[in-house]
């Protein structure tokens, strides 16, 4: 039986009115909850990444601002469809070009393009509902194509926008929004209004040296994102003082364990299924620390599946705690659309996050910077 967490009781351990929280079940008690969008799907896409982060900053919005903003996740998939097309061409198609990127993509879009709302560019085309399998499939050949002419047609990124546009719909220069005209950079800077230069990236391996930043080796690394190489323990705390400040997380990790229950709502740290039958009074868990951890890494058990958004954090009542993850395969999944994350599985199947800095304890920050 769902439990309904009822508003008043949520208000009184976070940050201001927020516009969604999932049902939970019965046994679980807030902890931290933080002000988050409603629940989207990205369909049939591998754009995890932009609704996750975008859903990030649409939360920093919140919390910064009061007011709630619904972000286009396709335009921002858009421009950065394009960086990989260069890049494939420039290594005579020797990088990687996929679906899949990770959160500082969205950051770096955020500052060299501005940023779209939902209702100026859906990236549907008119269609109900995303579905990029055709469109990954045509852009990839047109590369392939392209890279194989020698010159290569200077103009060759205008048949690639075309692509683009028969799928996604073309971009206009200038849009509507709440009565006002914008241009995607006009529209970041005076109404989502935030500053990129906030977000910090985190990870936690010890091939690596800790307090440095190291460029995360993931396929979906495309750009050569670099995140702070922290302790575990320290990592784990960052999340925590950010939940209990009011600020959220954007987490990329692995999902393809059978301890990640898609359909029951649950991610724990273990493949045995008997016990993920009594879920959620799963007795015991796997052991997670640091040295578990680079195993899994340096062996791809661990790998990066998804990204997700972690909006809160709440005890069983057994004593265990569990991490509100926000996902993107709509309010079908999970609860509402939420998932609960043990902190074994957090500590085990984490690859990287990004928070905000001004929930980072300044001892932390003087580290890595010094």
């Amino acid at each position: 039986m769902r439990k309904v967490l009822l508003a008043a009781a949520i208000l009184s351990i976070s940050f201001g009115v927020y516009s969604q929280t999932p049902n939970l079940p019965e046994g679980f008690e807030v902890v931290s909850m933080c002000q988050n969008t409603e629940v989207k799907s990205q369909d049939r896409t591998g754009t995890c990444w932009s609704f996750s982060t975008s859903s990030f900053l649409e939360s920093e919005v919140l919390k910064k601002h009061g007011k709630t903003i619904d972000l286009s996740e396709m335009y921002t998939v858009r421009m950065i469809y394009m960086e990989k097309a260069i890049k494939y061409v420039r290594y005579h198609g020797g990088s990687n070009f996929s679906e899949g990127s990770l959160a500082h993509d969205v950051i770096r879009s955020y500052s060299k393009y501005g940023m779209m709302p939902e209702s100026a560019y859906s990236g549907k085309n008119g269609k109900d509902a995303h579905n990029h399998s055709e469109m990954v499939k045509e852009l990839k050949a047109f590369l392939d194509t392209t890279v194989k002419s020698r010159p290569v047609d200077p103009h060759w990124k205008d048949g690639f926008n075309v692509i683009l546009d028969n799928h996604l719909g073309p971009l206009m220069p200038v849009f509507e929004y709440e009565g006002m005209s914008y241009n995607p950079q006009s529209f970041a800077q005076q109404v989502v209004n935030l500053d990129m230069m906030d977000y910090l990236g985190f990870t936690s391996f010890t091939h690596q040296p800790f307090y440095s930043d190291f460029i995360v080796e993931v396929p979906d690394n495309f750009s050569n994102g670099e995140y702070n190489n922290i302790p575990l323990n320290e990592m784990m705390t960052v999340m925590d003082e950010a939940l209990a400040k009011g600020y959220t997380i954007e987490w990329d990790g692995d999902v393809s364990e059978t301890g990640f229950m898609r359909r029951g709502g649950y991610a724990f740290n273990t493949n045995d299924t008997n016990l993920l039958k009594q879920v959620p009074a799963v007795p015991s868990e796997e052991e997670a620390n640091q040295a578990l951890r680079q195993v899994g890494f340096d062996n791809l058990t661990t790998t990066d599946d998804h990204l997700m958004h972690v909006v809160g954090k709440v005890k069983y009542s057994d004593g265990r705690m569990f991490y509100i993850v926000k996902n993107s395969w709509s309010t079908r999944a999970g609860f509402d659309g939420y998932y609960l994350m043990s902190e074994s599985y957090m500590k085990m199947k984490t690859v990287s996050i990004v928070v905000n800095k001004k929930s980072v304890k300044k001892k932390l920050l003087k580290k890595l910077n010094d």
